[in-house]
């Protein structure tokens, strides 16, 4: 125990700091062997934060993507679930918190939260393009009363979860123990800036993030049924118009990269994973991997999949276009068979913002 001798409880002499890729296996063998939970796996933005003392390792802390649907939190905000899609971005949820063992001292605990609060905005600026105005978090009432997110001046909302939690393969089947709901704002009156009517207000790039219904996932894989698999038949386990449809349906509610569409693929429940035709193994449905995702992508011949997009636009778009607006753009590190760089002219409408069709 002399790591604790030592210490002397110099709180100011802690620091926070995210996860390195090389750290990222010891991180989650410690969430693993010490949280009660276990390890948690990346789904949508996550960041994992380490707090250190002399480069002793002191806390860990995963802040990952809001939930999505919490009945006390969207009171408490002033939203219902259509209009609260596209902005559940701007909350982050604090799925772990894990004092490490011999540093489980007074005010520990308070103290990295603190500085996590401190760094988070800009960290999360910087890695997802986006700000974040409120933190959540959920505590088992059967284990723990919430005193260190009481003593960061963290607020507990009235009322429990429904004891649903997120998995690897989506949300529990089942509910367990319903949860405490604590919320800790990141900015002056969030539940004004989380409801403005106005999208551009929220300093969101892009257009709001569109939730898929049933009829629109099992649509996306028939729009790339007629696509030829470029793979070889050996290996495969996940049929083309099942990845193809999942890394449309990712990129419609906003997800940008192969890792994003993955994350994304994850957190699909086994309802929707039904829909979108994905390979059942041991009574569950599994969804491609990030490899998958990737290696069909760049193997499928880009005319191809854009005549099958199209054709899903023109099935499921939301509005009709007086006028068209035709851009050029420069690929970045985009090189062609003459070894040009490549450029793309796009012919998108003005109202409905649909991409109608891309050249070389």
């Amino acid at each position: 125990m002399e790591t604790v001798k030592s210490f002397n409880s110099p709180l100011a002499s802690i620091q926070v700091r995210p996860i390195k890729r090389s750290e990222e296996a010891r991180y989650q063998a410690l969430m693993a062997a010490h949280h009660y939970l276990g390890a948690v796996p990346r789904i949508g933005e996550t960041l994992w934060y380490v707090a250190t003392w002399q480069d002793q390792w002191v806390a860990l802390i995963s802040m990952s993507g809001a939930a999505l649907k919490c009945a006390v939190r969207d009171l408490w905000i002033g939203w219902d679930f259509r209009s609260q899609y596209g902005r559940l971005r701007l909350i982050a949820n604090n799925s772990r918190f894990l004092i490490l063992p011999d540093w489980h001292l007074p005010n520990v605990g308070s103290r990295v939260l603190s500085l996590v609060e401190r760094r988070i905005v800009s960290d999360w600026q910087a890695r997802f393009g986006h700000p974040l105005f409120l933190l959540e978090t959920f505590v088992d009432p059967q284990r723990f009363y919430g005193g260190v997110y009481r003593a960061a001046n963290w607020m507990e909302l009235g009322g429990l979860t429904q004891g649903y939690r997120r998995t690897s393969n989506g949300y529990s089947a089942t509910p367990t123990a319903s949860k405490r709901v604590f919320v800790r704002p990141l900015i002056r009156a969030p539940q004004a800036h989380l409801t403005h009517p106005d999208f551009a207000h929220l300093q969101l790039t892009g257009d709001p993030n569109r939730m898929l219904n049933a009829e629109e996932m099992r649509a996306l894989p028939l729009c790339f049924s007629d696509i030829k698999d470029p793979r070889r038949p050996q290996g495969r386990r996940h049929r083309l118009p099942v990845v193809l449809g999942i890394a449309a349906g990712a990129t419609l509610c906003g997800m940008s990269g192969y890792k994003a569409m993955a994350d994304w693929a994850q957190g699909l429940g086994q309802s929707a994973r039904e829909r979108f035709g994905c390979r059942r193994e041991n009574k569950h449905y599994v969804v491609p991997s990030e490899f998958v995702i990737r290696d069909c992508l760049v193997r499928v011949e880009p005319g191809t999949l854009d005549r099958a997009l199209r054709l899903w636009s023109q099935s499921w778009g939301e509005a009709a276009d007086s006028a068209l607006a035709m851009d050029g753009k420069t690929m970045k590190n985009a090189i062609d068979a003459n070894g040009e760089q490549t450029h793309i002219l796009s012919v998108v409408g003005h109202t409905s913002r649909t991409c109608y069709a891309q050249k070389k």
